[in-house]
């Protein structure tokens, strides 16, 4: 499963006022997205950010309940290539400790491993015996 995820949304009513989203591209059409997938183990975060250096990308966990991811200026003296901040909700039963992130190519990959895997259990029924004894008195 994939889901993408703008920076913000332009309601149907923009598409009928302007005539070409290349007029306001800079400010209405935003070429970042974060994309999720979920994995049987993890759910991974995909966000484009070209022309950022690793330095000024910040990855951080607010109240084990958000994941924010951002950039952020060095030093006072430069700015970063994009400004660009994103906060989702994590969803339950995750391994905080086990987050883990990856720049490549332009590309940060962040992976949130899930702190279990759904699976039923098989008793065979040679295990089970043909007689049960209860060895405990009633009170």
């Amino acid at each position: 499963m994939e889901f993408s995820f703008p920076s913000y949304q332009l309601s149907p009513l923009y598409h009928y006022l302007l005539p070409s989203p290349a007029l306001f591209s800079n400010q209405l059409l935003p070429e970042n997205h974060v994309n999720w997938t979920q994995t049987p183990e993890a759910h991974v975060y995909s966000a484009d950010l070209p022309g950022v250096r690793k330095e000024e990308i910040k990855v951080e966990v607010e109240d084990s309940r958000y994941l924010i991811i951002r950039t952020e200026a060095i030093d006072d003296s430069t700015k970063p290539a994009m400004d660009f901040r994103r906060k989702f909700r994590l969803p339950g039963s995750i391994d905080i400790d086990g987050i883990s992130a990856k720049y490549e190519d332009g590309v940060l990959t962040v992976t949130v491993p899930r702190t279990f895997r759904r699976g039923g259990f098989y008793i065979d029924p040679a295990d089970v015996p043909d007689r049960v004894e209860v060895l405990a008195r009633a009170a």
